[in-house]
């Protein structure tokens, strides 16, 4: 799927996805734990506010979000009005470097190609401070596929292995990474990676 054919899918199936997702579930308190680690008044970005801007409603206001849907933005600005949304691509952030404290993406770096995930970890600790924390869903296995009749359209999913994803992530410059299994408000249990840029 290249990067037209990835925002036709996610301008598609936006509302659905939004409205499938429940406000509850453990992961949405992995973001106070994000919070309790950055400094008072931070600057946070998050990654595919695609979910009704459900991980971006729980950040400080006036974050930002970056996403490449048009219909995900909207979507996410009835939610958060506050909230400054982009389009753009995370593989080439629209977003200064050294200018966030932390970055939560949810659900989201699996949706590119797996060999173009090590260019979205830079990608973070470019525009992350000098201890700036990432939090992000962690993919348990190794996988490329796209899935017809996915929230009623076409998705694609790709991921290394988490093993490779880790190995990526130190070799764009995070430390201190560890993770945690949180319940998923989409019904399932998922691990979720915290690490710190160098």
């Amino acid at each position: 799927m290249d990067r037209s054919e990835l925002r036709e899918a996610w301008d598609g199936v936006a509302e659905t996805y939004a409205r499938r997702r429940d406000p509850s579930g453990s992961d949405a308190d992995l973001i106070d734990d994000l919070l309790a680690e950055l400094p008072a008044d931070p600057d946070v970005l998050d990654i595919g506010p695609c979910d009704g801007a459900r991980t971006l409603a729980n950040l400080p206001a006036g974050s930002v979000g970056v996403d490449i849907s048009r219909d995900a933005l909207e979507l996410a600005r009835e939610t958060v009005p506050e909230s400054t949304l982009v389009q753009g691509d995370m593989a080439v952030l629209p977003i200064a470097g050294d200018s966030m404290d932390g970055i939560t993406a949810y659900h989201a770096v699996f949706h590119l190609p797996r060999e173009e995930h090590p260019t979205v970890y830079e990608e973070f600790a470019r525009v992350l401070r000098p201890d700036g924390r990432l939090l992000m869903t962690l993919p348990s296995g190794r996988f490329e596929t796209t899935r017809r009749g996915w929230m009623g359209g076409s998705m694609f999913f790709s991921a290394p292995g988490r093993q490779r994803t880790l190995d990526q992530l130190r070799s764009a410059g995070f430390t201190d990474v560890r993770t945690e299994t949180a319940n998923d408000p989409l019904g399932s249990s998922t691990e979720f990676v915290f690490a710190t840029r160098e």
